[in-house]
């Protein structure tokens, strides 16, 4: 896997009142701080790589170089597991849901991290179905598919007003919950989902041909967090 250096930084979470369609899950916008770099996954874990690491494909949209999907939170996990294991003086884990959302605005406050047709596979342009990674241009920080092809698993819990009492350093989510959350849309969003505001969630043991993940990654031999 190949991965791109996300600096530390500071960012406006969440939606801005302009953006009309916004829930109430995805206010109020506040100022977050990520105050340590690490490296995210420059495309989402392709079929290619997890079966390298599995040994399995439980993708419905099959091919090489598309991203995989069918996969819970706690396959995510299991892969992670195994990536660690090897000890390359790496620790990975799924990023937080601010880490995941500072990288994809790449410094934009913008309610969409470029234009959709040119960044994203959705509902307008996939044909109902995933496709290769990479094919679509990268974000500002060199990130592909950060929009559309498949939601991603992010390490949180979800909490409806998590972002009324967020701290304003690294958060991490609700010590814990129900429904693990999700980022990023998917091939069947409609534009207004496909906002770097929304907020999806679902049960860890969920899986559908609309999920996937990144790895994120950072120099160490911690025990990741979850």
């Amino acid at each position: 896997m190949d991965f791109e250096q996300i600096p530390a930084g500071e960012f406006l979470m969440g939606a801005s009142p302009e953006e009309r369609m916004a829930l109430d899950d995805e206010r109020p916008r506040h100022r977050v701080r990520i105050t340590r770099a690490f490296q995210l996954g420059r495309c989402l874990v392709t079929q290619e790589e997890w079966e390298a690491v599995m040994g399995t494909n439980p993708s419905d949209f099959r091919g090489a170089r598309r991203p995989v999907e069918c996969v819970s939170w706690h396959d995510a996990q299991e892969f992670l597991r195994r990536l660690n294991a090897r000890r390359d003086g790496f620790v990975y884990r799924l990023p937080t849901e601010a880490e995941w959302e500072y990288a994809a605005r790449a410094g934009s406050n913008a309610p969409y991290p470029g234009e959709l047709d040119a960044i994203a596979w959705t509902e307008r342009n996939s044909g109902n179905q995933t496709h290769p990674v990479a094919e679509k241009a990268p974000n500002r920080w060199g990130l592909f598919d950060i929009i559309g092809n498949v939601s991603e698993w992010c390490a949180d819990w979800f909490a409806a007003d998590y972002y009324q009492v967020s701290p304003g350093n690294d958060p991490t989510g609700p010590a814990a919950g129900f429904k693990r959350l999700r980022r990023g849309a998917s091939f069947g969003s409609a534009d207004e989902d496909c906002r770097v505001a929304c907020r999806y969630m679902g049960v860890p043991g969920l899986r559908a041909v609309a999920i996937g993940f990144r790895c994120l990654r950072q120099p160490g031999t911690h025990t990741p967090l979850v």
